[in-house]
Formats: structure tokens, sequence, C-alpha cells
């Protein structure tokens, strides 16, 4: 039996020294330098809450999503009847469908089977022949639709994801909710309004020719030509900074897009040190642009970012090598943020905010207080208590309760979980818990010794009459808690994640731990009385 006693003392003490290793880098105090080599030195984060932040709720738009597929289906679409001489008046899109005037039975047919081959996801929803021209309303089906939109919510997490990763915000909280809305959760944020707006740009980068052929001016007046756009830039004076609109007639046709690029960085210009982003194109894309300015020297290439002209220089050359740069109105925080926007990708649809709250650091900080007054105020009663109610063996509880605590704070530190406000909430309920346990335990020993019985045979029956009401509780509250992780959002999951910990911890402390002290007066020192 002592053997026993020792090799449990020793898993004890093990399980105690790992969590206060884990634990002790919270503390901020000094570590030696192999402490930092070998040993851990992350902290316990800290949540929203409790070091201030920003908490937003967003919204994708689906349907804009939907709208820029189709518009893509359309150009496409076109293009295919084009080079299957498919005869048609007018191909557009409205909304999220797709508008088509075909000139005779003929081409109904052509159609119906360039469809059936190539785009089975759209179907004919109406057909109505007027004056001989057939026009038809073509529909992406529900399956497809339901995939555009589910794949247009996880693509904008994961680019939101990437582009807080790539600004350096630690610990970020970035959730899906329901069919459409992201959670986004910023602790320790010191600018919002630069956050919102690395998070909410859709940055769509595309590259376009300037129609030079056709007059500006006709198209401002409201004669556009097929198959061209207006768009809008601005120009810049960079003594005074005042910008002036300009407008640009652009070829409808988008030559290449964001998708091509792979690598972004905001530079500083050698010859008047204006800050420009210097982009580099993936290897196809870096053949792409070789070819797109091969083929039009002494034109002038756009490079447009959401809508917006940046810059429309001439081509004088082929461009090999696969770069290019972006000049425009920027300081050196837009072209670093926009940098990382073009790395991370273009969001598929734009974000709404629907909610946001900041946090200031000084709330947190009272949080915190707070909250730590509020363990050790409720950790003093039970104390007090404990030793007043069950005499030494108080003093024991005690002793699991504080190791208790040191437990969960270091499992914490050790998986990286984020405390949160209601997290330190589910601290103060596991302490109650676990001296619940050990409540269960002393007044079955009570019991027993009341029956007559040794000290020995009184905490042998005690432990086990208890532990299968001690366990039926705890893992009842386990699961419960469990579903709250798994479900729960914000939080509620900070609750859940403290009294997991806690649940686990003070199982083996209360249960564990003073049996094992227990085992040790009873078997090593011979008492012949408990105190309890």
């Amino acid at each position: 039996m002592f053997k026993s006693i020792k090799l449990r003392a020793a898993l004890a003490i093990i399980v105690f020294l790992a969590a206060l290793v884990y634990l002790l880098p919270s503390f901020d105090l000094p570590l030696p330098e192999t402490w930092k080599k070998y040993l851990p030195t992350d902290k316990i984060h800290l949540g929203l809450d409790l070091q201030g932040g920003m908490h937003l709720v967003l919204e994708v738009d689906t349907q804009k999503a939907i709208e820029a597929t189709v518009e893509r289906m359309t150009h496409d679409l076109k293009e295919a009847m084009m080079e299957n001489k498919v005869r048609f008046r007018n191909i557009e899109r409205k909304a999220g469908s797709l508008y088509l005037e075909l000139r005779d039975n003929p081409s109904r047919l052509a159609l119906e089977k360039i469809l059936k081959e190539q785009y089975p996801d759209l179907v004919i929803s109406t057909s109505e022949v007027v004056e001989g021209i057939d026009k038809l309303t073509l529909e992406v089906n529900d399956r497809r639709l339901a995939e555009m939109k589910k794949h247009a919510v996880d693509q904008s997490l994961e680019t939101i994801r990437n582009r807080i990763d790539q600004f350096g915000i630690s610990e970020p909280e970035i959730i899906p909710e329901g069919k459409d809305r992201i959670i986004v959760q910023l602790p320790g944020i010191k600018n919002p309004e630069r956050a919102k707006n690395l998070i909410g740009k859709t940055a769509l980068l595309e590259f376009k020719l300037v129609d030079d052929e056709n007059s500006l001016a006709n198209a401002l007046a409201g004669n556009i030509p097929e198959g061209s756009v207006l768009a809008q830039g601005y120009n810049v004076d960079r003594a005074t900074g005042r910008k002036t609109q300009v407008d640009y007639l652009l070829k409808e046709k988008v030559l290449l897009t964001g998708d091509a690029l792979d690598n972004a960085r905001m530079e500083i210009s050698d010859r008047f040190g204006f800050p420009h982003i210097a982009i580099k194109f993936n290897a196809q894309g870096a053949k792409d642009f070789e070819r797109i300015t091969g083929e039009n020297i002494k034109k002038r290439l756009a490079i447009i970012l959401d809508g917006v002209v940046h810059s429309a220089p001439v081509i004088e050359d082929r461009i090999s090598g696969g770069r290019a740069v972006i000049t425009g109105a920027f300081n050196d925080n837009e072209a670093s943020d926009l940098a990382i926007i073009l790395r991370a990708g273009s969001l598929p649809a734009p974000v709404n905010i629907l909610e946001e709250r900041t946090i200031g650091p000084s709330l947190g900080k009272d949080s915190i207080e707070k909250g730590i007054w509020s363990i050790i105020l409720g950790g003093i009663l039970v104390i007090i208590f404990m030793l007043f109610y069950y005499k030494l063996s108080g003093l024991i509880a005690n002793t699991a309760l504080a190791v208790n605590v040191i437990l969960i704070f270091g499992v914490l530190a050790a998986f990286k979980a984020t405390l949160t406000l209601p997290g330190l909430a589910g601290i103060v309920l596991v302490i109650g818990m676990a001296v619940d346990a050990n409540v269960l335990i002393f007044e079955r020993i009570r019991e027993e010794l009341r029956l007559g019985k040794t000290p020995r045979a009184a905490i042998e029956t005690g432990y086990k009459k208890a532990f299968i009401t001690i366990l039926d509780t705890n893992v009842t509250t386990l699961i419960a808690a469990l579903f709250l992780f798994q479900f729960g959002t914000g939080p509620v999951k900070g609750f859940a994640v403290t009294l997991s910990v806690g649940i686990i911890a003070s199982m083996f402390t209360a249960v564990f731990l003073t049996r094992i002290i227990y085992d040790f007066f009873v078997w090593n020192r011979q008492i012949r009385s408990l105190s309890v």
C-alpha cells in the first residue's frame, strides 16, 4: 500500500509541476534564457472582454456573389455561342438571371445543346416569342445556387482570416454564424477603423485595356460603345493632396485578375519617395501578363481595384518577369494594408457590418480585477467554511482546492485557450463544485465513523460510496459543458472552456489528491482518529 501511495503521489506531483511550468510565464516574471529555450513561454490568452478590442458581426452579400458568377457565365456563354455560330441578338445579366434573345428555332436548339454539354447548372425558366424573337430567361438551378452561397461564405471566412493573420493580431476569433454571417473578435486591437477597412475591402483587382478607339466625350454623354464601360479614377496633387476625378472608357473584357497574383508588398519609390504596391504574378499569370503586354504595345492598360482605376500606363514593350506596380494616392499604412489584402486574395462578395462593439482596455482591466476578486473572495469564504466545519479534513480539501485552481490555469495556458469574463465565472462555479465533492466524501466518512468503523475503513467506504454520486454529477455537467462549447459562441464558449477544464481538474484533486493525503496519514502515520 505504501508503494502505491508513493506512485500516486509522484503522479500528482508531476501533474502539479507541469501545470505550474505552463502557468509561470503568465505572471510576467523574468525567466532565464534556458527556460525560454526549452520550456513553455506562452501566456494565458485573454479574451476580448478582458483586454479590450473589437467585436464585429459581418454579413456576406451572397446575392452579389451570385450576380458576379452569373456575369462570368454570361460572358462565357456569349463566347461559346459565337464559337458555335449561334445567332442571337442580345445577351445580358439581369440581377441573378441571364437574359437572352435568339433569332430563330435552330438557334434555340443549338443553345440547348450548349447548355446541356457545357452549362448544366443553367436552366431555361421562361421563354416567350415576340415578333419572331425568342426571349429567354436562364436561371441557375437551386443546387448550384446553394453551393455558390456556401462557397462565398467559406471563401470570405478564409480570406478574412488570412488578412487578419498577416495584419499581426494575436488570438483573433473568426467563426461562421448561421448561413451568411461571420463573427470577428479582435482582442487588443488599437486601430479599429484600420481593422475594419482591412476586413471589409473587397479588393477585386482587374486589368483592362483603355478604349482609346472611341470617344470618351460621347460615352459620357450616354453613347457607350458595345463592349466598353465607363470607370473613374483619381489624380492626386502630391503637393496639396487634392484629388481630381478622371473618367476612363475601358474595354469591358477583363484580361487578368488578382487571382493571378503570387505576392504583393509595399515599396517606396526611389525617384519620388512615395509608396506604391509591387505585385508579382504566379507562373501562369506571368505568362498571361507577358502575352497581354506583347499584344497591346502602345496601348494603355488600366489597373483597377474595386472598380476604381488607380493607373493606366502606356505599354511601351512586352513585359516579362511577371512584375508590375500599382501607384495611387496611398500613404504608408494604406499601401501596406492594400498589399496585405492583395496577398490574402479578394472577397468573393461584399461584407456588411451588422454589429460593431469596441471595448476599451480600461474596461477590460476592470473586468479582470473584479473577476480575480470574485475568485479570491469566493475562495476565502469556502476555505473559512471548510476549516470551521470539517477542521483538519477541511484543510486537506482547501489544499486540493488551491491545486485545482492552479491546474485550471495551467491547462488553459498549455492548450492556448482564451480566458474570458464568463470563463472566470466558470472557475468560481468549479470552486463550489470541487468543495461539494469533498463535502459528499466527508459526510460519508462521518457516517462510517458513527457506525464505529476504524479511520482506515471509514475512509475506504466513504470514498467508495461517494465516488459514484460525484462521478454522475460531474459527468452530466461535463456533457452539458461540451455541448455549450460545441454549439455556443463568444461568452458561452468561454464559460464552457473553464467549466470543462475545471470539472476534470476537480475530479482529480477532490477525489484522487485528497485520497492520497488521507492514505498517507492512515497507512504511514498510523493515525487513530480523524478530524472531520
